[in-house]
């Protein structure tokens, strides 16, 4: 395995009930609390009157700043950054998925940061020299893993960047995780945060070094639970064991525990995010139709590695294959399984039907230093054209 530090500084609390055992306590040193949500999704499952009557019961002074979107943006983080200077408040409670948590790690700096957040630590990898406002979380969808590390996602509107950066010091000081919270989410909507989950593994997985190593054996293990969780969370959407083995493998993902001593490859990320921030498409269901073409154009080079996902994950036989018609069997079993849980495989499914803007989309997509192979521009608009149709 490569060299490594390993740190993770959010305490998590995880189980039935946890919110309404430990929420209290875990606010006592806050007078008031900036409470952050999405569309009001948490009204209408009664999430919200637990969470308020809780914190009203502690006396504590609420600060509402709902409305977050799917692809939160640095317009929405000024917003928040702006509410909670201007009501001083002591914590932010982000209560939602990792859209929610994403905006919200980004207006704990943006509160306590006299310059530009984005120029300083979005466009570029920055150094975060001051002390960000406390944050806890309440997860409600099962998905980015966001609840775990300091990773935040944010869409640059003016300019259509859409990029991550993922700074220790943003890591949520405490995260409550009660699998009943995400019973609601719809089918829909719990399928493509499962596929997220996946993706965040993949990617990490199909990267050097190849050689046995502890990450690599567990992201197997990883993988083939969100595959058997997810097909049986579709079958009963309350399946408590389901559900909970999901949210425990969206933590585990990007935790930072499987990427230790590995590269990492998310340049599908890297492309669906820019697909984002031109079309606003959903994360999950771009993912789900990127990434195996982006496997079929990299397989090769990554051979061994692509052989063990088809044996190890989903149980192919080697018997009558040589090791490439093996590796493309499992990308083919992955395809499967993407039109088995629902989920697209075409871009023009996902409401794109410019095929002209794919080249300045391409253009300004990263290039992963992770990949097994070199990317180019050229080959990602290659990539995105066999994915139109």
């Amino acid at each position: 395995m490569n060299n490594f530090i390993f740190q993770n500084a959010t305490k998590v609390y995880f189980g039935q009930g946890c919110v309404k055992e430990y929420l209290s306590c875990l606010t006592k040193k806050a007078e008031s609390i900036l409470l952050a949500y999405g569309g009001g999704s948490i009204k209408r499952t009664g999430i919200y009157d637990e969470v308020t009557d809780l914190l009203s019961a502690a006396g504590k002074t609420i600060v509402e700043f709902p409305g977050i979107m799917a692809n939160p943006t640095y317009q929405k983080v000024q917003e928040g950054a702006k509410l909670a200077r201007e009501n001083n408040v002591d914590m932010i409670l982000a209560v939602g998925g990792g859209s929610v948590m994403d905006c919200c790690k980004a207006i704990s700096l943006a509160a306590r940061y006299e310059g530009d957040i984005w120029e300083d630590f979005w466009a570029r990898p920055g150094v975060i020299d001051v002390e960000p406002l406390p944050l806890g979380v309440i997860v409600t969808v099962a998905g980015t893993g966001s609840e775990s590390n300091g990773g935040a996602v944010i869409t640059n509107e003016e300019k259509k960047i859409k990029t991550g950066r993922d700074y220790p010091k943003l890591n949520p000081k405490f995260a409550l995780m009660d699998p009943t919270y995400t019973y609601s989410v719809p089918v829909g909507q719990m399928v493509s945060g499962g596929f997220d989950i996946l993706s965040h593994i993949m990617e990490t997985y199909f990267s050097e070094p190849d050689e046995d190593n502890v990450s690599d054996d567990i992201m197997e293990a990883l993988m083939k639970s969100v595959i058997r969780n997810l097909r049986a969370a579709i079958q009963n959407p309350e399946d408590y064991a389901a559900r909970s083995n999901l949210m425990w493998d969206s933590t585990m993902a990007e935790n930072r525990i499987i990427k230790m001593g590995k590269k990492c490859d998310f340049e599908c990320h890297n492309m669906e995010h820019q697909l984002g921030a031109y079309t606003d498409c959903n994360h999950g269901r771009g993912l789900a139709v990127l990434h195996p073409v982006y496997y079929r154009h990299i397989y090769k080079e990554g051979l061994p590695k692509f052989v063990r996902f088809a044996q190890n994950v989903w149980g192919i036989s080697r018997e009558g294959k040589t090791d490439e018609q093996l590796a493309l069997a499992g990308i083919d079993a992955l395809g499967d399984f993407i039109k088995e849980i629902g989920l697209p495989t075409s871009l023009k499914e996902l409401g794109v039907t410019d095929k002209a803007m794919l080249k300045e989309i391409a253009d300004s997509c990263g290039i992963s230093a992770g990949s097994y192979k070199k990317m180019t521009h050229e080959e990602i608009l290659e990539i995105f054209n066999e994915c139109f149709e």
